[in-house]
């Protein structure tokens, strides 16, 4: 697996809000988010803003159950109408979420929903939920979207990490419904990244994954970017930009039940 550890994590937490700004600057924040319906970019720009301060409160106190949002200092931010002070107060709510992140270390137990009481756990998710998010206003703002391969490996591993938790929890009508995919396999293959590819086995308890580059019932098969697009589903999996081989019904299946929350 491709972990980037933990003060990689936290270097993208602000890098990846610095690139997401970027995208903000000129764009018209009452424009709709495709891939997020109920959303303007604006929302968009004020959820990830928030979940850091969030993820501040919880780490710099030590949280050991959720904190409140209406706890949180500065949760939700500046209008739309105030494109200066949204950007700034995205800036500052990354910087302060990573100081806190810094200052405990890796290995500080607070509060998390998955069972990973750690601020490990919290750089990950804060780096890995950022760079969705700016996929998103990216797709908004029509612009071209770029993430770093060991990034977007990282992205990947998470979120097959974040369903399997979900698969364990027996809590998720939908992600228990992939154990009816018994038998069968789901292949993701970078085309533009050595060493990019996943292997997805469903079996009657469930699914399995590992790193690895095997035959399977179907293939995903792209550049790394637009692999993590579809698998995120921020990029349909019929784009023109991947190639699906085999039972594309399966990598559908897939895509309609792995998730979480």
């Amino acid at each position: 697996m491709t972990d980037l550890g933990y003060a990689r994590h936290c270097d993208e937490v602000v890098r990846q809000t610095d690139l997401l700004r970027a995208v903000l600057v000129d764009a018209d924040l009452a424009a709709k988010v495709p891939t997020c319906p109920e959303w303007t970019l604006g929302h968009l720009a004020r959820h990830v803003g928030g979940a850091h301060r969030w993820v501040e409160a919880i780490v710099r106190t030590k949280a050991s159950e959720a904190v409140p949002e209406d706890q949180v200092p500065d949760f939700a931010g500046p209008g739309d109408a105030e494109p200066a002070a949204l950007d700034a107060w995205l800036e500052e709510g990354a910087r302060k979420a990573v100081d806190a992140l810094r200052t405990a270390g890796p290995d500080a137990e607070v509060w998390s929903w998955n069972g990973d009481n750690s601020t490990a756990f919290w750089a990950r998710r804060m780096a890995h939920e950022t760079v969705v998010h700016r996929a998103d206003a990216a797709i908004a703002a029509g612009i071209v979207f770029e993430v770093d391969p060991d990034v977007a490996s990282d992205t990947i591993d998470e979120w097959l990490e974040i369903v399997a938790w979900m698969q364990s929890t027996g809590t998720d009508e939908q992600v228990k419904e992939l154990r009816r995919g018994a038998g069968r396999s789901l292949h993701l293959h970078a085309t533009d990244v050595p060493g990019a590819e996943w292997l997805i086995e469903f079996g009657e308890d469930g699914f399995t994954w590992r790193r690895g580059h095997e035959k399977a019932a179907v293939a995903l098969r792209g550049p790394l970017t637009d692999v993590l697009q579809v698998f995120y589903r921020r990029l349909p999996a019929d784009s023109d930009r991947v190639e699906v081989l085999g039972a594309a019904q399966l990598l559908d299946f897939w895509l309609e039940r792995s998730s979480f929350g």
